[in-house]
């Protein structure tokens, strides 16, 4: 990941915690025939191992869980994101030296990557997945709340991976090297545009 020095994100916990915030990851390896990736939902276990591991499923027909991988593996969670137009900055009517540009968080995660079957490891994940994201409802649903023999026979369906983290990067370009009145006008600019993400990037510009 290139990094920029005002850009750089090396904390592990707020790397962890951007992860968690992210929750869905493409999943890349190389392989001998070329890259694969597929979008998964992905979760960190930050207390395995001495970095963390991630967890995830893959169909059992995806070809990607079949190739011998080359190297580590590679997982990118990309955070919120908006369009930065020049039009925003004070220096746009001061000096016009500006282009525009894109504000973004995102983290890179690799490491070697175990591909696994065994039904007990996979309902294992699955139901910690599930658990994560059920967290928030009033009445969160279980993996136990349907019926055990279409539980097994889900399980077959899937192939689970692990992936234990050997290296951590984080980016969050957020109009940091700016000036002050670039970055008042970039935050109001995004509160008027109101498109996508930009309530949230606007939110982690720095004033």
């Amino acid at each position: 990941m290139y990094t920029p020095p005002a850009f750089v994100v090396d904390d592990s916990a707020e790397l962890h915690e951007m992860i968690r915030q992210c929750h869905l990851a493409n999943f890349i390896t190389a392989t001998s025939t070329g890259p694969m990736a597929t979008a998964l939902p992905m979760f960190l276990d930050p207390t395995e191992g001495e970095m963390g591991v991630l967890y995830a499923h893959l169909a059992r027909p995806n070809p990607q869980w079949q190739a011998a991988v080359v190297g580590h593996g590679l997982a990118v969670f990309m955070g919120p994101d908006a369009y930065v137009t020049p039009s925003w900055y004070a220096a746009k009517t001061e000096h016009g030296k500006v282009v525009p540009t894109w504000n973004y968080a995102a983290v890179h995660v690799s490491g070697p990557v175990e591909f696994f079957d065994d039904v007990d490891r996979l309902l294992d994940a699955v139901s910690r997945l599930t658990a994560l994201h059920e967290s928030s409802r009033t009445s969160p649903w279980a993996v136990t709340d349907a019926p055990e023999n279409y539980i097994k026979a889900q399980l077959r369906g899937i192939v689970g991976i692990r992936m234990p983290i050997a290296d951590l990067q984080g980016k969050r370009k957020m109009s940091q090297n700016r000036p002050l009145q670039d970055r008042m006008g970039i935050r109001r600019g995004m509160a008027e545009r109101g498109e996508r993400h930009d309530g949230t990037v606007a939110e982690m510009i720095p004033l």
